[in-house]
């Protein structure tokens, strides 16, 4: 085996994280000690909850600090167990193993996986963290019901696309806001939405005016902004938002912009609720279960965006805020 390749944290970005945020590193693979297992990582997710991470100071998980590896999820196999109460070799799990080719872990905060039930990138897609966020955020915050109006913003990315899907599956009226031609097709054509809204292309306020005459029972924010606040002017009574991220605000240099329709909360009777998928991991498997079922009757489809090298680590990353990729971005650090 040649050494771990691992990317490590060196400064707390402003804005868009730059190349020298991160130095790609060159270690021994580390030994695995007594109860460890030695994991060969595959693939590694690439999330927008990263860049929130990178930042110091009081948020739902800590910071990532400056030496340490790049945390993200990750999948791979056991190539080493040192008498490890529950994984051997060979065994596939999936956890939080940062961006490197190969990490020890006592088991703590692992899952195993099949590889012959799913391709192992879907483990840190649909059927892992993105899946989860949609699948808890929609039905246990956003409580849709059959016949609800729902929005979905960054709806071709990994969570916005499993949105829509399982609202579609529930009986909802489903519209998805996306950037490009091409993102608005996929979601119509390929995932089933009732229709889409281009914001690189047209008016936000038009688009909904179009798309939903009838205003909007729930609302699924996946990126803050002008977006959010065009969403608060067109909701319903009773009204629920699901707050998973704002992507638009992750790189701003200055402070975040708030919502300035948020009266209508008020008139309304409407909620705004924020939704970490940390908080429903105990009902993960029961989640994956019914998500895996879906997929196997064709109601369910899963798309991810797969780029190869830890090398490419940035760029592949930038991706993620550019808009330049389709459903789940997933880097390969495996060298085969």
């Amino acid at each position: 085996m040649s050494n771990n390749k691992q990317l490590i944290f060196k400064k707390r970005p402003v804005g868009l994280p730059k190349a020298d945020t991160w130095e790609l590193q060159s270690n021994p693979i580390p030994e695995p000690k007594e109860g460890e297992v030695l994991i060969q990582q595959h693939y590694i997710s690439l999330d927008p909850a990263m860049r929130g991470w990178m930042n110091e100071g009081k948020s739902y998980i800590e910071p990532v600090q400056v030496g340490d590896v790049m945390r993200a999820g990750s999948v791979g196999k056991v190539i080493k167990a040192n008498n490890h109460p529950k994984y051997k070799e060979g065994d596939y799990l999936t956890g939080w193993g940062g961006v490197q080719q190969y990490s020890v872990t006592d088991g703590s905060n692992w899952y195993p996986v099949d590889p012959k039930l799913a391709p192992l990138p879907m483990y840190i897609g649909t059927l892992g963290m993105p899946g989860m966020t949609a699948y808890f955020g929609i039905l246990e915050v956003g409580k849709i019901k059959e016949g609800d109006i729902v929005l979905v913003s960054g709806a071709a990315g990994a969570v916005g696309s499993v949105v829509g899907q399982i609202a579609k599956i529930k009986g909802c009226r489903v519209i998805g806001i996306a950037g490009g031609a091409d993102k608005c097709k996929y979601v119509v054509e390929e995932l089933g939405f009732d229709g889409a809204i281009d914001y690189k292309s047209e008016n936000i306020h038009a688009g909904l005016k179009r798309e939903c005459p009838k205003g909007i029972d729930v609302y699924f924010d996946n990126v803050g902004g002008e977006i959010l606040d065009a969403a608060l002017a067109r909701l319903r009574m009773h009204a629920r938002i699901v707050v998973c991220g704002a992507i638009s605000q992750y790189n701003n240099k200055i402070a975040i912009k708030g919502p300035s329709n948020y009266l209508s909360l008020l008139v309304n009777r409407a909620t705004m609720q924020g939704m970490v998928v940390m908080d429903y991991a105990k009902d993960y498997g029961k989640a994956a279960m019914e998500m895996g079922g879906w997929m196997m009757q064709g109601k369910l489809k899963s798309k991810e965006d797969i780029y190869e090298g830890i090398e490419n680590f940035h760029e592949t990353f930038l991706r993620l805020f550019s808009g330049n990729k389709m459903g789940k971005l997933v880097l390969k650090v495996i060298e085969e």
